[in-house]
């Protein structure tokens, strides 16, 4: 292969990497309070995530008021990962359920109230793939595994497309559900109007005519 393929696969595979899914934040939290972080997975996608509480005085003990509380549920609710009043942890699933999958986080109770700081990374996807142990594994080459990275981006980008797309003609069956109930309420409201309209002419010419204005 020569320098300038070498050089083109490198800048197309640069360029699509940046479509993996992933989260790497740091936020702060205040004792007592929650906050939740939600991220889109594909049914069938690979997810992995840490996190943990960055210690304010670094070199000594991390103190018991820097705990947490981590639940991550899925579209519908189901438990991935739990972890109770601790200080880091890791998580790893694989998403049978397409949609916004949800991570919360509560910073337990402490008098007076303190603000702790965490660092989260959420991976999904081709991200989510330790492509370190399996250069390990299979001993190859550096170029073969940025060919297999780029497959697997591909990949990826190809089965998001589809998925797209699903929830494209989903929100397009929506739409015309809705604009068929929005019809026929409108042509009830029509029906209804009309009626009024003309049992108040009925009662109107009735009224004359007792009156014998008619």
């Amino acid at each position: 292969m020569s320098r300038l393929t070498q050089g083109i696969v490198l800048i197309i595979l640069g360029l699509m990497l940046e479509t993996d899914i992933g989260e790497s934040m740091r936020f702060e939290l205040e004792s007592g309070n929650t906050k939740c972080i939600s991220e889109d997975i594909k049914p069938n996608a690979m997810s992995v995530g840490k996190y943990s509480i960055v210690n304010p005085n670094e070199g000594y003990p991390l103190p018991d008021s820097h705990r947490l509380t981590l639940r991550v549920t899925s579209p519908y609710g189901n438990n991935n990962h739990y972890g109770d009043r601790v200080d880091s942890g890791t998580f790893a699933f694989t998403a049978v359920e397409g949609g916004d999958y949800t991570a919360c986080f509560w910073a337990t109770d402490h008098k007076p109230p303190v603000t702790i700081t965490i660092d989260f990374d959420w991976k999904t996807g081709v991200a989510a793939k330790d492509w370190s142990k399996v250069a390990k594994k299979g001993q190859v080459e550096t170029m073969k595994l940025e060919l297999k990275k780029l497959y697997d981006t591909v990949t990826s980008i190809h089965e998001e497309m589809f998925y797209l797309r699903e929830r494209e003609e989903e929100m397009q069956q929506l739409n015309r559900e809705t604009n068929s109930k929005m019809a026929t309420l409108s042509f009830f409201s029509l029906v209804v109007c009309l009626s009024v309209a003309g049992l108040q002419i009925w009662h109107l010419k009735a009224f004359f005519e007792r009156k014998k204005l008619l």
